[in-house]
């Protein structure tokens, strides 16, 4: 995403700094170094361009909040943004007939708090928190979550499951560490 941000900026007149693009560089090699060794199997293409034309989509979005009217309100911008992507996510499933089949009932207790947890940190907090973040910092400031995210991913890993933190992990972790702290001082200084 902060490669796709970096480039949309480019293209609509933004100059971003030779540390923005070093940065982005930076955390994008870091990235590959974190999941090069946990690569098996076979990759469909078909999945990668979905991630990719994702990825697109939301740098696209987070790029245009700053050349669109939008609330004042951060949650306000949150909960239209949410209710859009949601009714799309809604009508999407109903033309698939993933609907057919489900029983309410048979989902577990666990299963309902994991969503509730979902809706309130994953969604109002978390969501929020990015739309007001893009109102107040740079965009390509705002993007370097998607760098971060894996590393405390791999860091609550080991933590709570007791993986392993290999070298190349640890390598990679500082790499992507090492391209955010890049990013954030150029973007500061701009």
């Amino acid at each position: 995403m902060p490669v796709w941000v970096v480039l949309l900026r480019t293209a609509f007149g933004d100059r971003p700094g030779l540390g923005a693009f070093g940065g982005v560089l930076l955390g994008f090699a870091g990235l590959g170094v974190l999941t090069v060794p946990g690569l098996s199997g076979e990759v469909k293409i078909g999945g990668v361009l979905l991630v990719l034309v994702a990825a697109l989509c939301w740098s696209a979005g987070s790029v245009s909040s700053a050349r669109l009217p939008m609330p004042a309100n951060p949650f306000t911008a949150s909960v239209y943004e949410m209710l859009a992507g949601g009714l799309a996510a809604l009508t999407l499933g109903l033309v698939r007939g993933e609907h057919h089949g489900l029983d309410l009932g048979a989902v577990s207790g666990r299963s309902w708090a994991a969503l509730a947890y979902l809706v309130v940190f994953g969604s109002l907090v978390a969501f929020t928190a990015y739309a007001w973040l893009l109102q107040t910092a740079p965009v390509s400031l705002a993007a370097t979550y998607a760098y971060v995210n894996p590393v405390v991913a791999v860091l609550l890993g080991a933590l709570v499951l007791n993986e392993a933190l290999t070298w190349p992990i640890l390598l990679g972790g500082a790499i992507v560490v090492g391209g955010v702290c890049l990013i954030v001082s150029t973007e500061r200084r701009g």
